[in-house]
């Protein structure tokens, strides 16, 4: 029991030490509305985060778990060696992403390391990845711009009401909208627990199982199990390194009124939770919310002026280099660690 425990130790502190960074890195997709509005005092933000993230895990954190344990390698291969190597290249990418103060997509840097590990073992679900992940990492992002960009473009323009375009100096005038705005910001966290929790859960569930030869624990499946393990870190992590994505996204890309960041929170909960729940899909939710800001962006300075802004040339360089980086780093490593002695 004692050899089971310390080998297992590695592949553990490696999955709440992404736990934390991807706490640091949802919190901007959950309150960078809110916080970019002024509404929120940032001492509020990591509890608040904190509680609806193990909410959301504890209610629909289950299938996308799974997906990552399973669907992508297959589970009798999350050895403690190769479960260390994927958790140390998420980890690596997303506290790289974290100290640049940019919210990188967990999912897609999660996917991708498992995949260049089960490439590397000659064991990919190409199935999976290329017909049923892949595929939504397209269409979720191109929905949540198209519909922000229909709404703030040719619909909303349309309607006079000082609400729309309120800031918070005459807040006191629209307190349903402020509680509104709040509401939709817990909405984005508890996403964030249903589907990010189980970038760090899937492998330690199927590693678990791996290790222990059991699927039940007191009653808990272990997928389950693992999920609440690791949602209380996203509040710490929250704590520890949310405040500057947060800042990132929700000050340095556009001025945003408490009316919009109510529907961009709402199209990112909503997209997250049916890739969550009736997908299965790990999906970028950082890139939901991105997509929703440059949306935004676009029909308030222009094309020109959104794509020119130094902070978005950033966020997009990262969105592409960083989940590649995950799979050439993982498949190296896995390469590696197979050499003969």
């Amino acid at each position: 029991m004692v050899e089971i425990v310390s080998t297992l130790l590695i592949p553990f502190l490696l999955a709440l030490f992404l736990s934390i960074n991807m706490g640091a890195s949802g919190t901007s997709t959950s309150f960078a509305a809110a916080y970019g509005a002024d509404i929120l005092k940032k001492k509020w933000i990591p509890i608040l985060f904190g509680i609806m993230v193990i909410a959301g895990a504890f209610i629909g954190g289950k299938e996308v778990s799974l997906t990552l344990g399973e669907g992508i390698l297959a589970p009798e291969l999350f050895t403690p060696l190769y479960t260390s190597i994927i958790l140390f290249t998420i980890t690596i990418s997303l506290f790289a992403a974290n100290l640049m103060g940019v919210p990188q997509s967990t999912s897609q840097t999660t996917v991708l390391a498992i995949a260049g590990g089960a490439a590397a073992l000659g064991e990919l679900e190409v199935n999976t990845l290329f017909f049923e992940i892949i595929p939504m990492w397209f269409i979720l992002p191109i929905l949540a711009f198209t519909i922000t960009y229909i709404v703030s473009k040719w619909i909303f323009p349309h309607i006079k009401t000082k609400s729309l375009e309120g800031d918070f100096e005459h807040i006191r005038s629209y307190q349903g909208l402020k509680i509104a705005l709040i509401i939709a910001s817990l909405y984005v966290a508890f996403s964030v627990g249903a589907n990010n929790v189980a970038n760090a859960a899937g492998p330690i569930a199927s590693l678990f199982y791996n290790e222990f030869g059991i699927a039940n624990y007191n009653g808990w499946s272990i997928s389950m199990l693992a999920l609440m393990i690791m949602a209380p870190f996203f509040g710490f992590g929250s704590y520890l390194l949310g405040f500057k994505v947060t800042r990132s996204a929700g000050k340095e890309i556009v001025d945003i009124t408490p009316f919009y960041a109510t529907l961009t929170s709402v199209i990112v909960a909503s997209l997250l939770l049916y890739a969550s729940i009736v997908k299965g899909v790990p999906t970028s939710l950082v890139q939901l919310n991105g997509a929703c800001f440059i949306a935004l962006s676009m029909t308030k300075t222009g094309k020109k002026s959104t794509f020119s802004n130094k902070t978005v040339k950033k966020f997009l360089t990262v969105w592409m280099v960083a989940p590649a980086f995950a799979f050439i780093l993982t498949y190296g490593l896995t390469l590696i660690a197979n050499l003969p002695l």
